[in-house]
């Protein structure tokens, strides 16, 4: 769990405090279930241009259903392994050092293509919605059981998601994801 203690003691990014390093290991991390999310910048180090968070990816796995943020830009930098991505009615496939661009408002969603493990930087402009992935993180850290809390956090963040994509996306690249047993059951 990410405390609101450690947030306010972030040494921010500014000329008046020196040059700050970021480690490989270093920043608080959660699990999403479907995507890992280690925090490397918050909005608030960055004066809110931007955050910054690393996307461990497990082999095959699907990050998220289809969805749209209405006020931020996503740019996924390829550390390792090879990321798919559907971009509207596009799909790209991405290798270490390529950069993949997802523009708000339009629906789009990634994944691990691969067999080996993917990690992706993504760069969000502006910054805020890596809030989304803390309180997305307590709330299963808190309660592995409950469905995570997206009903809820979808609306404050301006995302939408369209969670019936999940088992299309997933036969369509051969993809898990947690919620595709449950969806296709119901189905």
């Amino acid at each position: 769990m990410i405390s609101s203690e450690f947030v306010s003691q972030l040494r921010y990014f500014d000329a008046s405090q020196g040059p700050r390093k970021v480690g490989p290991r270093a920043g608080q991390y959660t699990d999403l279930g479907s995507v890992g999310v280690r925090f490397m910048i918050w909005t608030q180090e960055s004066g809110g241009g931007f955050s910054l968070v690393e996307h461990p990816i497990p082999p095959r796995g699907l990050c998220a259903p289809l969805h749209k943020h209405t006020r931020e830009d996503e740019y996924s930098f390829i550390l390792e392994g090879k990321m798919g991505a559907l971009l509207g009615d596009d799909v790209v496939f991405a290798d270490a050092g390529d950069l993949v661009f997802k523009p708000r408002d339009e629906w789009h969603t990634f994944w691990n293509a691969g067999d080996e493990p993917c990690r992706i930087l993504e760069i969000i402009a502006p910054g805020g919605f890596e809030q989304f992935f803390r309180e997305m993180g307590n709330a299963i850290e808190a309660n592995p059981e409950a469905p995570p809390p997206v009903e809820e956090l979808g609306p404050r963040y301006g995302i939408q998601f369209d969670f019936e994509s999940i088992p299309r996306i997933c036969e369509q690249h051969g993809l898990t994801h947690p919620m595709l047993e449950m969806l296709q059951a119901s189905a």
